[in-house]
């Protein structure tokens, strides 16, 4: 968590930025994360990074100088190259939860810098510096999308009790309460081709409630729920697919192709939920290479055995991680993340 002096820092470089620049994790923590602190003076513009393995590097600079910010606030990315930071030549605020990393002239903010244990999603650390009332259902639907029960979750039920009526455990407020719809929005509607991304994402800077995208009771709400419910009937479509090939392995081995939509985060977590005894490997095939999100009770180090000697990447979470193997590789990866699973 952050401390009210970093809270109070944080609230006036936002409030002095007269052309920030925002970039996030494309999935529903960083979204989330960027819209509490967005909302809060309507100032900026957002990129998204997309890829299976995050990384700000270098190559981003060029977004940098197109939209030529005074400040840059980087959002639930685990990796900022130090090349990027120099070349940047911007004051740059990095707020993450990952492993942490040791860089010069950035200011970074990560609980896991005094524990490493610590697990605060980004989008609770936005929350403290937001605090708006009306952005509630933002902050936690941010949370429970990076699978943490937030501590205000009883204002959230006073306020939504349409989403949630009682308290229930993680899994189930994540994949069987109303809320859940919620949850699944910010992830699925920033997918699919750029050019619909970028339009939802600035109609939903504008929106002020769930219940206008929930209940449709605006034309823009209206608006991005059928765009959700297409993006979601795919994500369904695998889903049933997967479950077909549940066997009594400890591994379940799920595999899908670029042809289709990418959902492999989405899918290992709601598999993950529902077999939590089982480690969950969901992969997708993509341009000679293999993109995989793993679960499992310390799986992380698992994979990190693994990918020695191979060529790929790969980190996150104790529980909850990803990697990118080159395709030439895939088959010995595989055998030797199954020793690692047999050893541990």
């Amino acid at each position: 968590m952050l401390s009210p002096q970093q809270i109070a820092f944080l609230r006036e470089e936002l409030a002095t930025a007269k052309n920030p620049l925002f970039f996030h994790d494309g999935d529903a923590d960083g979204l989330c994360a960027f819209l509490l602190l967005y909302k809060i003076h309507r100032e900026g513009k957002e990129f998204p990074l997309t890829s299976t393995f995050k990384n700000l590097d270098a190559s981003f600079c060029r977004k940098v100088e197109e939209f030529n910010p005074d400040k840059i606030f980087v959002l639930d990315i685990p990796v900022v190259e130090q090349e990027f930071i120099d070349k940047a030549k911007r004051p740059i605020f990095w707020l993450d939860h990952h492993m942490p990393l040791e860089r010069q002239n950035v200011h970074y903010f990560n609980p896991r810098l005094k524990n490493t244990e610590a697990y605060v999603p980004t989008t609770r650390m936005a929350w403290q510096v937001s605090e708006r009332e009306d952005d509630l259902w933002i902050a936690t639907a941010g949370c429970l999308a990076d699978y943490s029960m937030p501590d205000f979750i009883d204002r959230f039920m006073e306020k939504y009790p349409y989403l949630l009526s009682k308290m229930t455990d993680l899994p189930t407020t994540v994949f069987k309460m109303p809320v859940s719809q919620l949850v699944k929005f910010f992830f699925f509607i920033q997918k699919g081709p750029s050019g619909e991304v970028r339009r939802s994402l600035r109609v939903l800077a504008k929106i002020q409630g769930p219940e206008e995208i929930l209940l449709q009771t605006t034309s823009p709400g209206k608006f991005l729920w059928k765009r959700f419910e297409k993006i979601n009937q795919k994500y369904e479509q695998l889903l049933q697919i997967a479950l077909k090939g549940v066997s009594r392995s400890k591994l379940l081995l799920f595999y899908y192709t670029e042809q289709q939509w990418s959902f492999t985060a989405n899918l290992a977590n709601e598999l993950s939920s529902l077999y939590p005894q089982k480690v969950i490997l969901i992969v997708r095939k993509k341009g000679g290479e293999m993109k995989c999100s793993l679960r499992g009770k310390n799986i992380l180090t698992a994979l990190q055995s693994a990918l020695e000697g191979i060529e790929g990447h790969g980190g996150g979470h104790p529980d909850a991680c990803g990697a990118v193997i080159k395709e030439q590789d895939w088959e010995r990866f595989l055998e030797r993340l199954k020793i690692e699973l047999k050893n541990a």
